[in-house]
């Protein structure tokens, strides 16, 4: 396993991190469990959860995720072998269905973020975490695969300086190491580097957006941010939702797999996305490659990627996607994926 500095912090974090999104909903706790004995013996050290967590949410299952790493944490000598990542939610004004969280009161203040970061202790059964990140933001922009900004004037969101103080409250109790973003925009990093220079509070140590083939938007404007000022991305939905390895080509609906489930997550569906996952899925094999190896490998590969996310529902995908840290790129490789990239730009932004 390969390990990279969180941010300026000297936490060190596998560059594989175990996404958890799927357990208790897909997953029982025991095949959680399993997930993680398996990834810690394999070198992972990162583990990415939330509190909105499992995906789809919803109120029934809500705060499943966090238990099942929860009770698993509590075994004896657990707790140090992982670095813990979970997230607070943000404002429902566009995800209604984060909605039956704290009856919808989910903005960055002060009265919120303590109850989130309090409930995320206790379900997690530890007194600390290690990268305490903020969902989404609290103002409205696009997100979540949403094309297109829409200024909202005079909009009563939290101001980023007292998001920051709450923040770094809890990084002075001991309750939290670091900070992160999630599904933010050059300005959002931007703007939370400022207010901790200017005020002197803890720096942002990572961003958490989506990163694939099929939605290289970050490199637009996130990634010069994200080696400049060490605000590295936390790469979600490697594999697209699957939509990468290749199992949904020619009308397949695999039982049992996330976009045969659920109709809500089409952003990897449609004859332009299925024209990329085609030639990314052709290029691998011609090279002798499994298409989660080529997909998978392209992230790791990237000089502004911290850690990359995966997720599985059985322990033979967990496998295969930690084993991807043995494949390389050819320059050859390479070159054609960029082939790609040019002739289908970000099909699934």
């Amino acid at each position: 396993m390969l390990y990279r500095s969180l941010g300026r912090t000297d936490i060190q974090v596998s560059l594989i991190c175990l996404g958890t999104m799927t357990w208790g909903q897909q997953n029982t706790e025991a095949e959680a469990h399993e997930q993680l004995d398996y990834a810690v013996a394999e070198g992972i050290n990162f583990v990415d959860t939330a509190e909105m967590y499992p995906v789809p949410p919803m109120p029934t299952t809500q705060d499943r995720t966090e238990s099942y790493l929860g009770t698993w944490l509590a075994r004896p000598g657990n707790r140090n072998k992982v670095i813990v990542a979970t997230k607070a939610a943000g404002p429902s004004r566009k995800l209604s269905q984060a909605a039956h969280l704290r009856q919808g009161q989910t903005r960055h203040d002060r009265t919120n973020l303590e109850s989130a970061l309090h409930d995320s202790l206790k379900r997690l059964k530890t007194d600390y975490i290690d990268l305490y990140q903020l969902h989404w933001p609290d103002r409205t922009t696009n997100h979540f695969g949403e094309l297109g900004y829409r200024h909202v004037p005079d909009e009563d969101g939290t101001p980023i300086s007292e998001t920051l103080a709450v923040l770094a409250d809890f990084v002075k109790a001991g309750k939290v190491r670091a900070i992160g973003l999630s599904n933010e925009t050059p300005w959002g990093v931007h703007e939370f580097l400022r207010q901790s220079e200017l005020l002197g509070l803890p720096r942002v140590a990572s961003i958490q957006n989506p990163y694939n083939l099929l939605n290289r938007s970050f490199e637009i404007g996130l990634s010069e941010m994200a080696i400049r000022e060490s605000v590295g991305l936390l790469a979600y939905s490697p594999l697209a939702f699957g939509a990468l390895t290749g199992k949904y080509l020619n009308g397949q609906q695999p039982a049992g797999a996330r976009l045969t489930l659920w109709e809500r997550f089409a952003r990897y569906k449609g004859e332009v996305a299925e024209r990329a996952i085609r030639a990314y899925v052709e290029l691998a094999h011609s090279h002798h490659i499994e298409p989660a190896h080529l997909a998978l490998a392209w992230v790791n590969s990237r000089d502004f990627v911290t850690s990359n996310i995966i997720g599985a529902t059985t322990l033979t995908q967990l496998k295969q996607d930690i084993e991807s840290i043995h494949t390389s790129l050819s320059a050859d490789i390479v070159h054609d994926i960029e082939q790609i990239h040019r002739q289908i730009s970000n099909p699934c932004p």
